[in-house]
């Protein structure tokens, strides 16, 4: 058998269609259908990403689904102007975020890591970095685990974080890291296709 024989073996890898879905014809989409996406999928999609590798299994992503009319009112003024139109008509936008304090969780998650929360409480720029890293990770996860399930994603920057920190964040440790709209997007309305550096500008093996 060759040696990419094992791509083709169904316990191994998922089929083309799958690849498609997630990576190949996925795009990020700005204009979106009027069609709810309820609680149930935005707890599936959690469900999926959660179990996505990070350091030393910690979990610093916080996620806030902002669904409501007030919850976008409240998030509209801190986008930037770009943004404003397609976050409003979007069923659903994820504050990604993470958390500071992700330590107090250590002991149920990382029971192995019994001396990281005492070390992580006297190096605040190692835990933020902690943080920083495996939120990073898990926000990858996400939107594999979105598209997964059906959903079109729009991740985006584009916003004020200390106002969104202050807005739906105060009195807390977690600090927002970027913006995902989430939804069944319009067809064909997706930009043409960017450019992706090919393995041999990208890899190397050594």
């Amino acid at each position: 058998m060759p040696e990419e024989g094992h791509l083709s073996r169904p316990h191994h890898a998922v089929g083309d269609a799958a690849l498609d879905t997630i990576f190949r014809a996925a795009r990020t989409l700005r204009q979106w259908q009027d069609q709810p996406v309820g609680p149930a999928l935005l707890m599936a999609v959690y469900d999926l990403m959660r179990w996505g590798p990070t350091e030393a299994n910690i979990t610093p992503a916080r996620i806030h689904f902002v669904v409501s009319k007030e919850a976008k009112a409240r998030l509209e003024p801190l986008l930037d102007e770009g943004n404003r139109a397609q976050t409003m008509a979007a069923p659903a936008t994820a504050i990604f975020a993470y958390d500071l304090d992700f330590a107090a969780t250590l002991d149920v998650l990382a029971p192995h890591a019994k001396s990281l929360p005492g070390k992580l409480a006297q190096d605040a720029p190692r835990a933020e970095y902690m943080a920083r890293r495996s939120a990073g990770l898990q926000g990858g996860y996400f939107i594999v685990a979105a598209r997964a399930l059906g959903l079109d994603c729009g991740p985006m920057s584009g916003f004020d974080r200390e106002g969104v920190d202050k807005e739906f964040f105060a009195g807390t440790a977690i600090k927002s890291y970027f913006l995902c709209n989430l939804g069944f997007g319009v067809a064909g309305s997706a930009r043409p296709r960017g450019e992706r550096l090919s393995f041999d500008q990208a890899c190397r093996i050594l």
